[in-house]
């Protein structure tokens, strides 16, 4: 993967997880607010996906740091993609499922699951390499 390299996953992790202490401070602050008739389980499934977006953020700053991510043919490439990737399908369709179950539920509930299974393929990829 020629175009993953350690500067792109570095900002990568640098705007998950500025993202994710973005949407953390909404659901803290605002969120309830806005939002009334959410129940404590959409609040509690947003601070899920804040933490995730912080948490993936972060290891994708210390994974583009690794020292075999340049050698032997970028190794740490795919599973960064993956995390990354897996992040975004996990939190990015949590958010909105949050605001809109409704009219998103059946085309977004799916991906929150798979997104997890790729974030999870990811780091499990990262014990072969």
């Amino acid at each position: 993967m020629p175009f993953v390299n350690p500067s792109i996953i570095w900002r990568t992790g640098a705007l998950f997880t500025a993202s994710g202490i973005i949407t953390g401070a909404f659901g803290s602050h605002a969120l309830k607010s806005r939002y009334p008739d959410l129940s404590p389980f959409s609040v509690q499934s947003w601070s899920t996906a804040s933490q995730y977006l912080i948490f993936n953020g972060v290891s994708l700053l210390a994974i583009s740091l690794h020292p075999r991510f340049g050698t032997a043919r970028g190794r740490l490439a795919f599973p960064s993609m993956a995390i990354a990737a897996g992040t975004l399908m996990f939190s990015g369709s949590i958010f909105p499922l949050v605001l809109a179950r409704q009219k998103m539920g059946k085309f977004l509930g799916p991906v929150t699951p798979l997104g997890g299974s790729v974030m999870i393929l990811g780091y499990l990829s990262m014990v072969v390499l």
